[in-house]
């Protein structure tokens, strides 16, 4: 009984490694410019940056319904665990790359694999986790995600101290060893198994993809949380892939020190909000059914004044402090997606309903990066962070009005 009701939260506890490499891996590459462009001269263009991160994120958000729909129908720890080796491996591979190309298509790569994970994570733990603690657990899970945003900010440290070949190799080789360890501990949900017996039977009808999807689309509360997920993700993706870019340009600083700053301060900041709102959404759902979507609001209230003084401050406790109060509020925000998920779709599909969810979200994430790489040589940074502020009101606004969920978690 006692390994029955700590297994739950041992899940997060795995997880939240897989969450920390998963942002790790990816982040590294936007503290790592400087380093890299003395050996591939293209990466001196913030055009061709913005290329190198926009591809990873037009890959992972085409990619992101399929792995939902997959880890809806098959069992998730071993979809997680060959996600985490492949991504780990191209992440080592990284380290031998000598052409913009190479890193091109290695960085696609990337969006493959790691758009496998979020989906089947996020869904392992909502089965895992009703109820009382389903926001906490999402929420601390989210902390890993940060906390690797924050460590990927030291790939310039490392390259620095080392070289940035030396950075890719050491983070490939951790995330190949923590597989294995996820072979060992991480166990699917039996309930989820039953399901995939099921749809392995054969019961078109219930388990098509085209059922899914005719389920999902018909659903009007799901494209309203479509939009409430995309809009806060340009700011999101904004931050992850410009940010120190952005610390560095308004308080005059290298980025050795630029990228470990912004990224700490968002990872500490959104370690706070998530954990709150986590506590926050699953006491407030106790006493009033909205209590989940007025917790993400909350949160998205706070991100629009953080962006406009992200975007026009010039001194370090302006920009620090918009910073921090951006992350607590997006972390606030985030602590509570699946669990609002969870009040309007079936479990059955609530995978493949968050991969399509990742991918607007991603979508727009690619977008904004490459329209900030052409504003950023044209030294408009500050001044796009701030109108993404505006996109972000209409979200909230759509987000109090149409979201009343009856239930909290939608069989």
């Amino acid at each position: 009984m006692t390994i029955k009701k700590f297994y739950p939260w041992a899940v997060v506890g795995l997880l939240w490694g897989v969450a920390l490499l998963n942002y790790m891996d990816r982040q590294m590459l936007s503290t790592m410019k400087e380093a890299m462009q003395i050996d591939i001269r293209e990466l001196q263009s913030a055009v061709n940056f913005g290329r190198l991160m926009a591809i990873f994120l037009w890959i992972y958000g085409f990619m992101s319904p399929v792995a939902g729909l997959v880890a809806d129908r098959i069992n998730r720890k071993w979809l997680i665990v060959g996600s985490l080796f492949v991504w780990s491996a191209v992440t080592y591979g990284m380290g031998y790359a000598t052409t913009f190309n190479q890193v091109y298509w290695l960085r696609a790569l990337m969006g493959i694999s790691e758009a496998l994970y979020i989906p089947a994570g996020l869904s392992l733990i909502a089965d895992w986790h009703e109820g009382k603690s389903r926001s906490l657990a999402i929420g601390i899970h989210m902390t890993g995600l940060y906390t690797g945003q924050a460590l990927g900010g030291f790939g310039a440290t490392v390259a620095a101290a080392y070289s940035w070949h030396t950075a890719f190799h050491w983070f490939g080789i951790i995330g190949i060893a923590y597989a294995i360890i996820l072979i060992l501990f991480l166990h699917e949900n039996k309930e989820h198994i039953e399901i995939e017996k099921v749809s392995l039977k054969g019961s078109p009808e219930k388990n098509s993809i085209g059922k899914s999807f005719s389920l999902l689309f018909s659903n009007i509360a799901f494209w309203v949380i479509l939009f409430y997920f995309a809009a806060p993700s340009l700011p999101g993706w904004a931050t992850k892939n410009w940010l120190p870019t952005l610390f560095a340009e308004n308080l005059n600083l290298d980025m050795s020190s630029a990228g470990p700053l912004s990224t700490i301060t968002i990872a500490v900041s959104s370690f706070i909000g998530v954990i709150c709102g986590g506590i926050l959404s699953d006491r407030w759902v106790q006493k009033n059914i909205r209590g989940r979507v007025y917790t993400g609001a909350i949160g998205l209230g706070m991100t629009v004044p953080a962006l406009m003084l992200l975007g026009f401050s010039h001194h370090i406790t302006g920009v620090v402090g918009a910073g921090l109060l951006f992350g607590i509020g997006y972390g606030i925000f985030d602590a509570n997606n699946m669990p609002i998920l969870c009040q309007f779709v079936s479990a059955k599909n609530r995978a493949a309903a968050y991969g399509i969810m990742n991918m607007t979200g991603v979508f727009a994430g690619a977008a904004v990066t490459s329209l900030l790489g052409k504003w950023t040589d044209g030294g408009n940074l500050g001044t796009g962070f701030a109108w993404l502020s505006v996109v972000v009101l209409v979200a909230l606004g759509l987000q109090l009005y149409f979201l009343r969920p009856k239930t909290d978690n939608m069989q």
